[in-house]
This record gives structure tokens, C-alpha cells and sequence, in this order.
């Protein structure tokens, strides 16, 4: 069992939940919208955030609400689930651009509409990002579909003047662009979760967790180090409670079991030593403690969705922030 005596208990619990939390790759665009305009993003499996520098607009959220956004509002959409937005409920559907950022959503600086040029501006900073995560780990389906900060340029001061910096990248074209893209936008994210954790917003996952010092300590320990002997009984010790107190508590606040939210981190781990790392499923297996390459295999298959070999013998370029859809999988063999 992993020793916690010498670990920093001041840290705050969600801080060591997010620090694996990286970017590795981002789509940015700058739009200037003249009414009536409106554009519609696909679902996808990408983050999507925006931004508001200029006059206000209005955000379809993924349950179909229309809400305003005013000048300084911004939104992230971890998952990237169905969204738009518009100069007003009305001017939606049309006209509509179907917008994924890729490469840069109707360019850096240029005008982005079809609608009539006399109309009201928005300046509307967007981007499409890459969590190094896949979008099952536990850490990622703790988060909403949404999250909306209210004036965080005021909260955030640093914010407007990031977004232009990566503006500046691109319109740029330097050389290390897309890896200074990212590092900015890594602290925008960061900025981002922050806000929307220390506004209270919601009840449920990371705020809920956050407010929790004893789960908040449990979850901090899990990730400091996925792959510890994390019983329950080792969990309750953490949270300085009896087994069934600590179990009915993690499940009211996380929503899963301790020994599913374990297993399912420790998983997700191993998928990325297989793609990132190459590593060999047997060493993989031994690293998690399994007696067998099989054992481990068929723990493996029945969290993620398919086998070991399957992400062993992915391309290393591939996009791993999918969870596998071909149907040639191949088998444990």
C-alpha cells in the first residue's frame, strides 16, 4: 500500500487531481460575427471552449436551452457534446456554419458571416482541445457537459491577454507555433476549471469532491498513484473513517464504487503505457501486480471495451483520445 506519511497533505486535493490534466494538441480561431449570425459545432470528441471579448451573444447548451453569454463569459465543453451559438435564439438555424476549429474556424481575423454587414459585431475567440486523457477516464466523466463562468475576464485578468498571444501564434507562423499554442492554452484551461471549481458551480463531481475534504483526500491519494494497493479498507485509512462510512460516502459523492473508480484509473493508465509507451502487455500486467498476462487481459477487456493487443498494435500516431471503433480488433492471441 502506497505510504502517505511523507506525501504534502496542504496541497489541495484538487490540485493532485488535475496535474496529469495536459493538452496535446489545439485548433484555435478568432471569428469577428456581424448578425445575424449563427453556428452549429458537431458533437466530437475534443474539448471545445469560447470565449467572449466583444458584444454578448447567446449558447444552445447540449439539453437544447438557449442562455446568454455577455462580454467576458466563456465556456468550456469538456467532452465536446452538441452545441451553438448565435447572435440570438432567432437567428438560429440559419445561417449556420458547421464549425470544428480544424484548421482555424473561417481564419484568425477574418469575418465570419453571411449575415448582413451593418449588423452588431462579436468577437468570439474559440478552440478545439486535445485532453491527454481518453475521454472515459475517470477524471474527464467526472466533469459536466458544460461548464459557464460568468465574467471571468474580471476573475481572470490573464485570460484576454493569453487569447490574443495565440492569436499572435498562428497569425505568426513561427517556427514551435502549434507547441506554444498549446502550453498557452494548457494555462487557459487551467484558468478555466479553476474559476468554474472555486464559483461553487454545480454539486455533483469535481466541486462536490472538492468540497469534500475526506473524499477530496481519498482522490488525491488514487492519483498521486493509480497503480497503488488501493483496497477499500486502504481507502477508508485515508479518509480516516470505517470501511462502510467511507464506501457509502464515495458512492453518494463520486457516483461509482471506490474499487470501480480505481479500476477503471489503473486501466486507463495501462492503455496509455500500451500506445504512448509500447511497453509489452506483460510488462504492463506485472507493473498492475497481475499474476498473469492473461488475468490481466481480461480485466483489462472488460473496463476498456476491447483488448490489450487491440492498443498494443495501434499506430503510434493514432488518435488515442478515441475509445476503439474498428471492427478488426485483434484478439488476445
Amino acid at each position: 500500500m502506497l505510504d502517505n506519511s511523507s506525501k504534502d497533505t496542504s496541497t489541495h486535493p484538487l490540485t493532485e487531481m488535475l496535474r496529469g490534466l495536459k493538452l496535446e494538441g489545439v485548433d484555435y480561431a478568432r471569428c469577428r460575427m456581424t448578425a445575424p449570425w449563427g453556428l452549429l459545432f458537431p458533437a466530437q470528441s475534443k474539448a471545445q471552449f469560447h470565449f467572449v471579448a466583444g458584444r454578448g451573444c447567446w449558447l444552445r447548451t447540449p439539453d437544447g436551452t438557449w442562455v446568454p453569454l455577455e462580454e467576458g463569459d466563456a465556456v468550456l465543453l469538456p467532452r465536446g457534446a452538441e452545441h451553438a451559438l448565435a447572435s440570438s435564439p432567432d437567428a438560429f438555424p440559419a445561417p449556420v456554419e458547421h464549425c470544428h476549429f480544424e484548421p482555424v474556424c473561417c481564419g484568425i481575423l477574418d469575418t465570419c458571416s453571411d449575415g448582413n454587414s451593418d449588423g452588431e459585431e462579436t468577437v468570439l475567440f474559440g478552440a478545439g482541445m486535445t485532453f491527454n486523457l481518453d475521454s472515459q477516464h475517470p477524471l474527464l466523466l467526472m466533469m459536466p457537459e458544460l461548464m459557464q463562468m460568468h465574467e471571468l475576464a474580471t476573475d481572470e485578468p490573464a485570460i484576454p491577454h493569453l487569447l490574443e498571444a495565440m492569436t499572435a501564434e498562428l497569425a505568426l507562423d513561427r517556427v514551435g507555433a502549434g507547441g506554444m499554442l498549446t502550453r498557452l492554452a494548457d494555462v487557459v484551461a487551467a484558468a478555466l476549471i479553476r474559476n468554474w471549481v472555486e464559483k461553487g458551480c454545480g454539486s455533483e463531481g469535481w466541486v462536490a469532491a472538492a468540497r469534500d475534504p475526506g473524499i477530496g483526500r481519498v482522490l488525491a491519494a488514487i492519483h498521486r498513484d493509480p497503480t497503488g494497493d488501493w483496497t477499500v479498507e486502504a481507502l477508508a485509512d485515508v479518509m480516516h473513517a470505517s470501511r462502510s462510512a467511507f464506501a457509502l460516502r464515495f458512492a453518494n459523492v463520486v457516483g461509482q464504487t471506490p474499487a470501480r473508480y480505481v479500476a477503471q484509473l489503473r486501466m486507463q493508465e495501462a492503455k496509455q503505457w500500451l500506445l504512448r509507451d509500447r511497453l509489452k502487455i506483460a510488462v504492463v500486467a506485472r507493473r498492475l501486480g497481475y499474476e498473469s498476462e492473461a488475468a490481466f487481459s481480461r480485466a483489462f477487456k472488460r473496463i476498456i471495451g476491447a483488448p490489450p493487443s487491440y492498443f498494443r498494435a495501434a499506430p503510434i500516431a493514432a488518435d488515442h483520445g478515441e475509445r476503439p471503433g474498428r471492427t478488426d480488433r485483434p484478439s488476445d492471441n
